[in-house]
């Protein structure tokens, strides 16, 4: 009898734990909520301007395919009564999310930090600032590089002579889907050197470890690539190679931060052989 109350004790004294953890995790995603909604509505208004930034990698790509139409203005279709307003809705939340990201990464760094100890607080701080810069060198790579490099590709497989001719109209929500996906993939993609390298940071992962997992690795990023790019080879292709990249640059990351882990050691073993206090 003694035994069931003790578990009841026990059962009680972790509720209340449990519901603070609950109650501290619906705060911050109520304040995440709240980011994304003040930049949704941020981005609305300017819908139009956006719209037109994002057409920017078709009109590249049109321009160095056909040259001689430089200049003049692109064709997406739209076959919905409604369908360019879903759009311009699309567009918004893709925008309120870019925009409420650094929120996001705080949100989050805010609700994991009080279960870290004091110095792996100190190691997280730095990967925060590294984290939205990470992001938006992912985005700028489809926005400039990955996206005009595809609609290239697709524009080359054009037929503009002989008695069938075939063109690449794409679709405008098909278009702005495009887009904004691989942009929001790669920038969550190129966050992978800052989580390796925090992980590597507090000793949970190591650069052996990362390099044993390579093949795994190779399946995860090709199985992502392909989840998110057009179903083409060529895309999946673009995306795939920056990424492993990436991985592989995590690897020297850890390996370097184990490298610096190492040395400190050293020089604290050695200062206390001498009797010296340890550097902080």
């Amino acid at each position: 009898m003694s035994a069931a109350a003790n578990d009841e004790d026990e059962i009680e004294a972790s509720r209340a734990p449990l519901l603070d953890h609950l109650a501290e995790l619906r705060y911050r995603l109520v304040r995440s909520v709240i980011a994304i909604v003040v930049g949704f509505a941020i981005c609305f208004a300017f819908a139009d301007d956006l719209f037109l930034f994002l057409a920017q990698p078709f009109q590249t790509a049109m321009a160095s395919v056909h040259p001689e139409r430089a200049g003049e203005a692109i064709q997406l279709i739209n076959t919905g009564a409604f369908g360019f307003f879903s759009v311009k809705m699309q567009i918004a939340l893709f925008g309120g999310i870019v925009l409420a990201f650094p929120v996001l990464a705080w949100q989050v760094y805010a609700f994991i930090a009080p279960g870290l100890y004091k110095n792996e607080r100190a190691a997280a701080a730095p990967f925060m600032i590294a984290a939205p810069i990470m992001f938006l060198t992912g985005a700028a790579f489809v926005f400039y590089v990955a996206v005009p490099f595809a609609l290239h590709f697709a524009l080359t497989q054009e037929v503009t002579e002989g008695p069938v001719q075939v063109s690449y109209l794409p679709k405008v929500e098909e278009y702005m889907g495009l887009v904004t996906t691989l942009v929001l993939a790669f920038g969550l993609m190129f966050q992978m050197p800052v989580i390796l390298s925090l992980l590597g940071q507090v000793g949970i992962v190591s650069s052996s470890l990362l390099r044993k997992g390579r093949r795994y690795a190779i399946v995860g990023i090709a199985a992502f690539s392909a989840l998110v790019t057009p179903n083409d080879v060529i895309s999946m292709f673009v995306m795939a190679v920056p990424v492993y990249l990436l991985y592989e640059i995590s690897i020297w990351i850890v390996s370097a931060i184990e490298a610096a882990r190492g040395r400190k050691e050293k020089a604290e073993a050695a200062a206390l052989a001498a009797g010296a206090p340890p550097a902080p």
